[in-house]
């Protein structure tokens, strides 16, 4: 049996000390103006104030925390060193790679990348496994803060399916500061205040190492963002972000068994430097393919006016109206678009009443809304009605793959 009840405390007392370091306050600077930027998509959506970021900042935080610490058990379980890793390339090679698609920020790709160079030419000086292996943790970390929290806040939009359609939907991003501590190795001498390993342990051996009896290791804590973006179209968040994680689950464990198998095969480690790009543009890939294949939900319905998104603490949200139901009148009017709603809120003294068909089995409902200052303040953003120009285009393309994409073109034509 892995020793938990050691090891839980002195993960615990190193995780503490991250929340001391200026590095992580900056990364939660960081995350807060990401959300900053989503919520003022949703104000222009809605024409009015919606979440409070620093609420939603706090959050992510909180979950990242818990993620942290999952995400270090795990490094302790396996012996993850991160001595001789290769971390210090991680970052710069990420960036430059976001240069061609905002997506390749994500470690999967760089850590890939330089795992295939190490192999093929020796350069740079690296332990492709254990470099890996981070990759592999971090990404079993994020499914996990996925399943937990990706559905939260997701942001309504139009966008086109695949036949030219104008439908709604919803862009599923999530970014979470992540305390986390990595183990190195300090020497070789008696077990670390007495804590006997299991036999099975490690199962990374650590950078230039040979003997592994009574080698020390000691815990450092590190600064960590993860983030996440999916679209829901086919499917309501929740059961998008559940999906991601299920697929992003197998694609990590994945990655860390060839990781663990490439210590001892050439030919299991260029396999695994190219399962991590692949194998993670493949859960991309199934991701889109299964949104924009299936017939959209957030669509007009014949009954009345269908709902894409509702604001928190509004007439509308007071009134139990969420995403997917359908009004059908206000005050007696019935109304069939978001004309007729606009104008039916207009026309009205408040409170108003407001018939609809509520949750997955659309059961009829009758219920007042409280006054609002405006038909707008109501609270709702109705699904598009088909032939909307504005949508927002899903590409991610960086600076280099739209110089590439429209170098392409001219040289087509």
């Amino acid at each position: 049996m892995f020793p938990f009840d050691r090891i839980l405390p002195l993960v615990l007392g190193s995780l503490v000390k991250v929340f001391f370091e200026p590095l992580f306050w900056v990364v939660v600077l960081l995350v807060a103006l990401q959300y900053r930027r989503m919520s003022a998509v949703k104000e222009s959506l809605f024409g009015m104030k919606t979440r409070q970021v620093w609420s939603d900042t706090l959050a992510a935080a909180g979950y990242g925390a818990a993620g942290g610490l999952a995400g270090s058990l795990l490094i302790v379980v396996v012996g993850l060193t991160i001595s001789g890793s290769g971390l210090i390339y991680l970052w710069p090679v990420a960036i430059l790679l976001m240069l061609v698609n905002a997506r390749f920020l994500c470690f999967a790709y760089a850590g890939g990348v330089l795992a295939l160079t190490n192999l093929l030419f020796g350069f740079p000086a690296l332990n492709v496994a254990q470099l890996l292996a981070l990759v592999a943790i971090l990404h079993m970390v994020e499914s996990m803060l996925i399943l937990a929290s990706g559905h939260l806040g997701a942001v309504p939009g139009y966008f086109k399916d695949r036949d030219g359609r104008v439908v709604g939907g919803f862009t599923l991003q999530k970014f979470w500061p992540i305390p986390i501590v990595a183990l190195v190795v300090v020497g070789h001498t008696l077990a670390p205040e007495g804590i006997n390993m299991p036999a099975w342990w490690p199962l990374l051996k650590p950078a230039g190492v040979e003997n592994l009896e009574n080698v020390v290791y000691s815990m450092i804590p590190l600064v960590a963002g993860l983030g996440y973006g999916d679209l829901a179209i086919a499917r309501n968040p929740w059961q998008k972000s559940r999906l991601s994680a299920f697929y992003l689950g197998i694609y990590s464990s994945l990655l860390l068994l060839l990781s663990v198998l490439a210590q001892n095969s050439r030919f299991v480690a260029v396999a695994a430097a190219f399962f991590s790009p692949l194998g993670h543009e493949l859960v991309i890939h199934l991701g889109k393919k299964m949104e924009f294949q299936a017939p959209p939900v957030y669509i007009p319905s014949p009954q009345g006016v269908r709902v894409l998104d509702t604001v928190m603490n509004t007439p509308a949200w007071k009134a139990g109206i969420r995403s997917g139901d359908v009004i059908l009148s206000v005050n007696g009017r019935p109304v069939f678009s978001r004309n007729d709603l606009e104008t039916a809120l207009a026309g009205s003294f408040w409170p108003v009443e407001v018939e609809f068909l509520h949750g997955k089995e659309q059961t009829y409902r009758r219920e007042i809304a409280p006054a609002a200052g405006t038909s707008r303040a109501f609270g709702v953003l109705p699904v598009p009605e088909g032939t909307e120009e504005a949508y927002l285009e899903t590409g991610t393309a960086g600076p280099l793959g739209k110089w590439w994409e429209n170098f392409w073109q001219r040289f087509k034509h």
